[in-house]
């Protein structure tokens, strides 16, 4: 285990509601799962800004892979159970064997797949517990960005225009000023 994969998991350890969060999401058996996006991100980010209070999330990403069953009427139910169990997230829950209709691309092979064409290097990180209820980590473009607090455009997205106003939107470098954009 890498130097960053190990603070990591230590920062997202030091959140007390985590593994419950992380023992939700394992107990609906998803194929190929993680909580991914904002939830790591912010924490990150957090930590390495000193702030104590959480930056709020505008929800609580929960990614799964399974090309059988690729009806989203699915995901609204696994989305359901997480909000009857912890009613104060916004849960959204996103099969990506079917997310690439959305996106207009090829299939996915997996979730590392679909994230390694999220908009961001640093948002395509993902946790979730194995078999031992051990943290694992899924980021398909690494972590350096991520501690380096870089903004970095996937070499996999190509809507520059959309990665900025993106950035724009969420008033990430307003709430992180220690953040760059590297194009």
């Amino acid at each position: 285990m890498s130097l960053l994969q190990e603070q990591l998991i230590n920062i997202m350890r030091a959140k007390s509601h985590l593994l419950r969060d992380l023992a939700l999401v394992k107990q609906l058996e998803l194929p190929h799962w993680c909580i991914a996006a904002g939830y790591v991100r912010n924490a990150v980010w957090d930590y390495m800004h000193g702030y104590t209070v959480p930056t709020s999330l505008n929800d609580v990403d929960v990614l799964y892979y399974d090309p059988e069953h690729l009806c989203e009427d699915t995901e609204k139910r696994y989305e359901a159970v997480l909000r009857a169990q912890v009613s104060d997230y916004n849960w959204s829950v996103k099969n990506q064997a079917r997310m690439h209709l959305r996106n207009e691309e090829s299939p996915y092979a997996s979730i590392a797949d679909a994230m390694k064409r999220w908009p961001e290097t640093a948002t395509a990180t993902g946790i979730y517990l194995d078999n031992e209820n051990q943290i694992q980590i899924v980021a398909p473009h690494g972590l350096d960005d991520l501690f380096d607090l870089v903004i970095h455009k996937s070499p996999y997205f190509h809507d520059k225009d959309y990665f900025h106003i993106r950035i724009n939107q969420k008033k990430w470098l307003e709430m992180y000023p220690k953040l760059r954009v590297i194009e």
